[in-house]
């Protein structure tokens, strides 16, 4: 058992290691969505890619239609203008906290293949005092990438519309706990791939890897329509009260505790789970002795935000893992909370949601 666990922690180190490292910025998600058909195959009863971009991957069971949904994106940023110089002005594609910025390289997915580049911004060595004292803005910032001119930058393939993303590789820490960019959400992909290859349901399991969740929730409002389930759970990552700056009654779970199960988000604003989906997974967690937590939030919302509200209603909750300095290029969680996660769902989908009615027609 223990060569098994050791196995498995490799395995689902290498697929989070290759996850983490492909660049999917929002609505240009296809090296994450090829990474996740390699890993897929053979493992699932249909696979395919809709319209807009999500990458269903499904196993059949009976007529009840779970859905468990994990965004593919990652924030970054896209070239606006091309100065004379050759610098590149951007704009921001989703959150970031622009303190974290300058320094930052950054990879330009231009038409003639990647350029590497560099945030810059004007020098503290040069400012004024009053100009130390203002908050950094992104639009003061700009991309680096060598080039003497708009025509050498041109001839690399840059432009306006151009994807660009963070270049930071993947890493192991101390005591199970690793650091790469992109965790939001490629925690919670690793996680439904590896619950798409280990489950056995009654119920088709519809596995959604999502487009577009870091501006607006897009691919998750469209495919939960397309697919009509009976219930969903999205998976994702959840800001931890477990270091400094941060107190654990602004941010109740902590790292190494198990995942985290939400009841409301963004103050009830987001989604307010449903009774039933709790009581799956507290019961399933209870029966398997797995270690989870339950959360309050008042900060973000999930692609559960847009899955419970579509047709007529979809009782959902969020299955999240806690991870530290999210929507930058340093995200950290912890091992054991990721396999934790996947045993939990794993053991959830042998049964389903007790009084949910099954879906009509």
């Amino acid at each position: 058992m223990a060569e098994e666990g050791a196995a498995g922690r490799e395995r689902l180190v290498r697929l989070l290691e290759r996850l983490s490292n492909a660049d999917g910025l929002s609505g240009y998600e296809g090296g994450v969505r090829e990474v996740i058909r390699e890993e897929l195959a053979g493992h699932v009863d249909d696979l395919y890619e809709d319209r807009l971009g999500n990458l269903v991957a499904v196993k059949r069971g009976d007529d009840f239609r779970v859905m468990i949904a994990s965004h593919m994106d990652e924030i970054g940023f896209m070239v606006r203008h091309v100065e004379e110089k050759g610098f590149l002005r951007f704009a921001p594609i989703g959150g970031w906290f622009a303190p974290i910025l300058p320094g930052q390289r950054v990879r330009l997915h231009g038409t003639k293949g990647p350029v590497l580049g560099v945030l810059g911004m004007k020098p503290p060595h040069v400012m004024e005092d009053e100009e130390r004292k203002k908050p950094l803005k992104i639009d003061e910032m700009f991309i680096d990438v060598g080039a003497a001119s708009a025509d050498e930058a041109r001839e690399l393939g840059l432009g306006p519309g151009t994807p660009v993303t963070v270049d930071r590789a993947f890493c192991s820490l101390a005591n199970g706990r690793v650091s790469g960019k992109a965790f939001d959400n490629r925690a919670g992909v690793a996680l439904l791939v590896e619950v798409l290859r280990q489950a056995e349901s009654p119920s088709t399991v519809l596995g959604v890897f999502t487009v577009q969740e870091e501006v607006g929730l897009k691919g998750a409002k469209t495919s939960s329509y397309a697919l009509d389930p009976d219930c969903a759970v999205a998976t994702d990552v959840t800001v931890p009260g477990d270091h400094p700056g941060v107190q654990l009654r602004d941010a109740p779970v902590e790292m190494g505790k198990g995942p985290v199960v939400s009841i409301a988000d963004a103050n009830g604003r987001g989604i307010i789970a449903h009774p039933a989906m709790l009581d799956w997974l507290r019961e399933a967690a209870e029966a398997q002795a797995i270690p989870v937590q339950f959360e309050v939030g008042s900060g973000g919302t999930t692609d559960a935000s847009s899955i419970h509200l579509s047709r007529g209603g979809v009782p959902s909750t969020v299955l999240s893992i806690p991870a530290r300095y999210i929507h930058s290029p340093v995200e950290v969680i912890d091992l054991a909370d990721l396999e934790a996660g996947i045993r939990l769902l794993v053991a959830a989908l042998g049964t389903r949601p007790a009084v949910l009615p099954r879906r009509s027609g």
